[in-house]
């Protein structure tokens, strides 16, 4: 894969001419897999056989004369990302598309990634670091009747990782933009969409399989259509940006992991597929001043799982995405237990504050607030965090996070209490010159829930704008219930997860190298999240922008 990546580059770059432009993106991440059985980093192929795992994408772009096109190739080898517990290798097709522009028509065929309104009925994304790719595979169709209204048009296959699943997905958004009063200070930007997911025969066999194993009284009669529509808005005046987002769906199958199952036996277990329609609310409002941020968003969700094919679970064949509601944190101890957005059932609403009282000293507030339609406590979270600077010299943050996290329903761990954790938290940067700096940060998470306590450091010297060295260490301080025990005595052990590694970067290049050891828990990115194993080994990553 590198050598067609080297290839590619040197025709382009001989070829390039003032009127053709050339961009593209080199990424590699290798994992070299060290088995340590006391954090739990063992049983995956990749800890007893194949030791080293990693990925490629090779992304080049180009445009010449309004013409605009590009390829990607993926590459896996032993890789961990399409399953944590498992080993994936396989090579191919990642990307292809081309697009233009023909009067007031805009056209593009290939690999799409596009979304209707915030994504509720229909977004298709990727997510590297957990290889989601669902991009439509089709075309796509805009037509400008002038520069404050157009309309869109969709139809194609959703992708499966180098296939395609067999399923197709028409619809269509159309978008305005206008302005009201002789200043034109309000603006209104509304828009409507509709999506139409239609399952293929085989699908539909698949279907009809899984349900003949239900009882009568537990069966329910598959459709072949679900229809998607939604109605949006995003309002401006002055400094407050208003967004409300209204979504249906028809009546759909999909499992629901909490309705109860009789099987054959008569054991009632808990998770089934069920038929319902769905609805979601969504609205954030903006206030801001010339020190002051203020945000509030709610959010009501009601059986709106929507997946290309029923039958898939977890993050694959996702059609729609509904916004996250609460703080996405760097850091690592306030960002351990993050809420997965829940499309069955849930009712949240976040504030979050921003301000300033001058150029030295400002603070910042969030609270958010997660809960299920029958007021079963899912998410809350308390944050607050000062700022100071000194000039340019060295910059001090202080804060805390109070929070509240169903792990049972979060994590799938059935009977476990309330997960409730108090995280104080410092970070401090000095600068010595203007090349040279030294970040500190210091965590403390108290919880006697899951792992229990945790300690966290973390040392950063910044070479700039070359070089990054790293020290790093979660120590699980006081131990509780799921933390790893001595085979021999039983007793849970205090472990400390250490982290080493150098960042190298110039230009467009960036060279990575990290130590790591990594416990068991919740990754998230761009609100999606899933349960990882722990993590021991060597993690390499390239990524190289031309």
């Amino acid at each position: 894969m590198v050598v067609v990546a080297s290839f590619l580059v040197n025709v382009m770059v001989l070829t390039a001419q003032d009127q053709l432009k050339i961009s593209g993106v080199i990424e590699n991440n290798i994992n070299q897999f060290i088995r340590d059985s006391i954090i739990g980093a063992q049983g995956i192929p990749q800890y007893e056989n194949n030791d080293i795992g990693g990925e490629i994408w090779i992304d080049v772009n180009i445009a010449y004369k309004g013409i605009r096109a590009g390829i990607r190739l993926d590459g896996f080898h032993h890789s961990n990302l399409l399953n944590p517990n498992g080993s994936y290798s396989d090579a191919g097709l990642g990307r292809v598309y081309v697009a233009g522009d023909i009067g007031k028509f805009s056209l593009y065929a290939g690999y799409i990634y596009d979304q209707i309104g915030s994504g509720i009925i229909f977004r298709s994304y990727q997510e590297r670091p957990l290889l989601i790719d669902n991009a439509l595979v089709g075309g796509r169709a805009t037509y400008r009747f002038s520069d404050r209204f157009s309309i869109t048009g969709y139809y194609g296959r959703q992708k499966q990782l180098f296939g395609l699943y067999p399923n197709t997905i028409r619809g269509f958004s159309a978008d305005g933009y206008f302005t009201i009063g002789q200043d034109e200070e309000l603006t209104l930007a509304p828009g409507i969409g509709y999506v139409n997911r239609l399952l293929s025969d085989k699908t539909m066999d698949g279907i009809v399989d899984v349900l003949r194993t239900y009882i009568e009284q537990d069966r329910v009669v598959p459709r072949f259509n679900v229809y998607m529509g939604s109605v949006y808005n995003t309002l401006s005046y002055k400094s407050i940006i208003w967004y409300v987002e209204g979504a249906v769906k028809s009546s759909d199958l999909f499992f629901d992991p909490f309705a109860i199952r009789t099987e054959i036996t008569g054991r009632e277990a808990f998770g089934k597929y069920v038929k319902r329609p769905g609805t979601v609310f969504y609205s954030s409002l903006s206030l801001g001043l010339q020190n002051l941020g203020i945000t509030m968003e709610g959010k009501r969700t009601q059986n709106f799982n929507v997946r290309i094919d029923p039958l898939q679970r977890d993050n694959f064949g996702l059609l729609s995405f509904i916004p996250p509601m609460n703080q996405q944190s760097t850091y690592r101890l306030l960002s351990r237990y993050n809420p997965a957005t829940q499309e069955i059932s849930e009712m949240a609403w976040q504030l979050d504050i921003q301000h300033k009282f001058n150029n030295q000293f400002r603070w910042s507030f969030n609270l958010s607030d997660i809960y299920t339609l029958n007021n079963t406590q899912l998410f809350k979270e308390f944050y607050f965090s000062l700022q100071f600077n000194k000039g340019r010299k060295w910059q001090l943050t202080q804060g805390i996070q109070i929070m509240e996290y169903n792990q049972e329903i979060y994590e799938v761990k059935p009977e476990v209490p309330m997960l409730r954790a108090y995280v104080p938290f410092t970070d401090f940067l000095y600068r010595i010159n203007t090349s040279l700096a030294i970040r500190s940060e210091f965590q403390y998470m108290h919880t006697r829930q899951d792992y229990g306590s945790w300690l966290f450091f973390l040392q950063e010297w910044s070479l700039a704008p070359y070089l990054q060295l790293e020290l790093s260490g979660m120590y699980n301080i006081e131990p509780a219930t799921a933390s790893p025990a001595d085979p021999n005595t039983g007793e849970k052990l205090k472990i400390l997860y250490p982290t080493l590694g150098v960042t190298f970067s110039k230009g467009a290049k960036r060279l990575s190298l990290r130590y790591v050891k990594q416990v068991e828990g919740v990754v998230c990115t761009g609100g999606i999240c899933r349960l990882e194993p722990a993590f021991s080994g060597i993690r390499m990553n390239t990524y190289v922008q031309f």
